[in-house]
Order: structure tokens, then sequence, then C-alpha cells
């Protein structure tokens, strides 16, 4: 069971359970950028019940108001091209280029390995007992805004889970995102929590029922994490099974933003995240639709939009 503590919100703050007072819903969506007159499902509150306190424990009052305020303060980066040494190394070794970035925090207390060239095609990533939460996100985007699709369904990423005596949650996040806070709690974030298996969009309190298909996360356990572009929707994988829809109308107008993977850690935890440098426990999450490294690649507004080459994310977003 996860060991953070409990934090008694209601009343204190603004209501925080009703999603669609969240700034994605008023999201507007261009029909002529995505060659269709339809537009997707805008994003509107989950039908599940919304729970006000988590189903084992929440994180710090303080750290609570903190998010607030780094929200509050500093606003979402613009989308960003990618510098070209990003791109060549996209090119050369596909989708084993994207890592997970190492936090600058002390709540963090572990090791993240990022094997590219020579080593197993995944991250290991290992915590210790003392490590309190903390989101760790991908060094490149999963969702680049000023970039084509490219005519793919959609981007994918998958956790083994070879140990979690702590806790662990997966999703996506746009930057900055407060580096204290798990995925799904705060501004542009989505996050399906393993501790009690609710899901959570932009949601502090305790999040909302998402699957009754897990019982328990057992070691050798994958969860996978996938996003549908033209629909704008998250869904998730259990050892290689397909999930219902956790959210949908979510990150659109898609050119607005870039989303990263974010995967939350807590205490005691050893597991590898897989971008597709090896092979997916959902099979369909292997073809060519729904691998992230071939959504790099000719820009939304065509050849010139751009000329000048933007600083690395990990220089732009410190």
């Amino acid at each position: 069971m996860s060991s953070r503590f409990f934090k008694s919100l209601k009343g204190k703050f603004a209501d925080h359970t009703n999603p669609s007072s969240s700034s994605s819903a008023s999201h507007s969506w261009s029909s002529s950028s995505h060659g269709g007159n339809q537009a997707p499902p805008e994003w509107a509150p989950a039908p599940e019940i919304s729970h006000t306190y988590g189903k084992w424990n929440e994180a710090p009052e303080d750290e609570f108001r903190a998010a607030e305020d780094f929200c509050r303060d500093l606003p979402l980066s613009a989308p960003r091209l990618l510098p070209s040494d990003a791109v060549d190394k996209i090119n050369e070794i596909g989708c084993r280029a994207w890592g997970i970035e190492v936090p600058i925090t002390p709540r963090f207390v572990g090791h993240i390995q990022n094997d590219s060239k020579g080593g197993p095609g995944v991250i290991t990533v290992q915590t210790r007992p003392e490590c309190k939460d903390t989101c760790l996100l991908s060094d490149l985007p999963i969702i680049a805004g000023l970039y084509d699709i490219q005519g793919k369904a959609g981007v994918y990423y998958e956790v083994y889970i070879n140990r979690m005596d702590g806790f662990i949650a997966l999703g996506t996040a746009c930057r900055p995102y407060p580096v204290w806070r798990l995925p799904g709690w705060n501004r542009m974030s989505a996050g399906f929590h393993l501790d009690d298996f609710r899901k959570f969009f932009e949601d502090p309190d305790g999040g909302r029922d998402y699957t009754d298909a897990i019982k328990r996360i057992n070691p050798g356990d994958t969860i996978g994490c996938a996003y549908e572009f033209q629909t704008g929707t998250i869904f998730y994988t259990y050892n290689g099974q397909r999930l219902p829809p956790a959210f949908t109308g979510i990150y659109l107008p898609r050119h607005t933003q870039d989303v990263f993977a974010a995967i939350g850690v807590e205490g005691y935890c050893d597991f590898q995240v897989n971008f597709g440098g090896e092979s997916f426990r959902w099979q369909e999450g292997n073809e060519w639709a729904w691998r992230v490294e071939g959504h790099v690649g000719r820009l939304t507004g065509g050849p010139g939009m751009f000329d000048d080459e933007l600083p690395s994310y990990q220089n732009s977003y410190r």
C-alpha cells in the first residue's frame, strides 16, 4: 500500500471534482486540419462517480497548495520543434531515442538507466523505499504539436513491472508539471494509479473508478498507455488486453501543446519503460500506426514554416 498522507481539501478550496470546469473542456477543434468534417467528441466529465479522497492515501495539503501556485505562476509551454540532433537520433534508432528524464529533486531516490545504442530497448527505473511522490517525464514528447501525425492512429508506451512495494502511476502530462505531483493531479495531465486502479485528469481529489479487470499488481504485469489522435482518447492496456477508454476529447486541438509520457513513483519500485525499442505486449501497438517515432516528421504548417532550430527540450524546460 502507498504510504502517502491523506489530504483534506473539501470546503477549503474550489471544487476540483467536476472535470467540466477544467481548462481542457474549452479546447476547440479544427476539422479542416484533420482531413474530416466531423469533429470528435468534446471532453466532458467522466460518467463514473468522483471520489473525494483516494482509496488509500493522498498528498499533504501543503503540496497541493504548492502545485496550485506552480500552475498559476508558470504557464504551459508552447509546442516546440525538436532540435536537429534529436531528429537525427530518432531517424537512426527509432523508438529507442525516447528516454526518461532524471528529475532534479531530492524527493527522487533511485536510479534511471536510459539505454539506446547497444543496450536493451527499454528504460530501467528503480526507486528506493525513501523515494517520495515524484513525476517522471519522457525526455521527448510522445505527442508533438508541431509535427504531422503521418496518418497514424495514435501513440503508445508500456511499463513492465518487476516490483511495486511502493506506488506507480502512468499517463501523460504537459510541461511544466510540478515534479512532486503524480500524473493526473494537475493541469493537462492524465493518470492511471495502480494502488486503487482509479483514473485522474486534472483531478487532485480521489479520482474515478476505471476498471474491474485488475485486482492487484503482480511482478511480471505490463500496463500500457495509449493516445488516439482522432478522438483525443486515452486508454490503457493490461497484460496485452485493451481496456475501455479512460478519457476522450483531451489534448485537442493537438497542435496547441506537446505532451509527454508521465510516470509517477513512490517508495520501493522496479520497472521498465518501453517506447517501442522492444516488442509490446499489446500486439496492435507493434504496428506502424501506433509507433511513436513515425509521428515526428512533416510539419503541420508545411515546409519552411519554421526555419530556426530551437533549443533542446532538456535546455528549454529547465
